[in-house]
């Protein structure tokens, strides 16, 4: 089977989830190709994929603005193939009530925003990379890892991500999309065992 992952990043965590989602896939006897959605390349056509997954970044209460874009032109092509949508943000860390609900509200305002409802969701919790960022902003995130008590080492970058639930989240992802395609097309089963 062959995927297609799109991606967008403002600080390159998300972009590394989508490698690592490449190649969880590929480790697994698919194929995938990786897109920026900001460059996607003309000759790319979703008929060409047997599922879409999708992943971008939530900064100041948004995804970025490409891949709303994209997948509000191709929702169409989407909704024809398994598809997915990987969520990063640090809210994804979260117990708290209110900040759960305003994960949730995002998401809701991206699936309006670009007409499409992913067929399954995974949270993944980012990165602070402080390395990559201006004075103002490593306070400000300096002061939201101390409100959820997140100890940080000053001058250093720190992931949280989960790579273990990301990778089960896959494993159901493109078991589901298999499932799928034996339904649709029978006759092709020695191809996707």
């Amino acid at each position: 089977m062959k995927f297609l992952i799109l991606y967008g990043t403002t600080e390159g965590q998300t972009r590394k989830i989508a490698h690592f989602a490449a190649q969880h896939i590929s480790a697994h006897g698919h194929s995938a190709v990786i897109s920026n959605a900001e460059d996607v390349p003309a000759e790319i056509d979703i008929h060409d994929f047997d599922g879409v997954l999708v992943a971008a970044s939530l900064h100041l209460g948004s995804y970025q603005p490409a891949v709303i874009d994209f997948v509000h032109r191709h929702v169409d092509k989407i909704d024809r193939k398994p598809n997915a949508f990987i969520s990063v943000s640090l809210a994804a860390l979260s117990q708290d009530p209110d900040e759960v609900a305003g994960l949730r509200d995002c998401v809701r305002r991206f699936t309006e925003e670009s007409r499409w409802t992913p067929g399954c969701l995974h949270h993944a919790a980012g990165a602070f990379r402080f390395t990559a960022y201006d004075f103002f902003r490593r306070w400000a995130l300096k002061y939201i890892a101390h409100k959820h008590g997140i100890a940080v080492e000053p001058g250093q970058d720190r992931e949280f991500t989960d790579w273990t639930a990301l990778g089960q989240f896959l494993d159901k992802f493109v078991a589901g999309a298999a499932r799928l395609a034996l339904e649709d097309y029978p006759e092709t089963a020695h191809l996707h065992s």
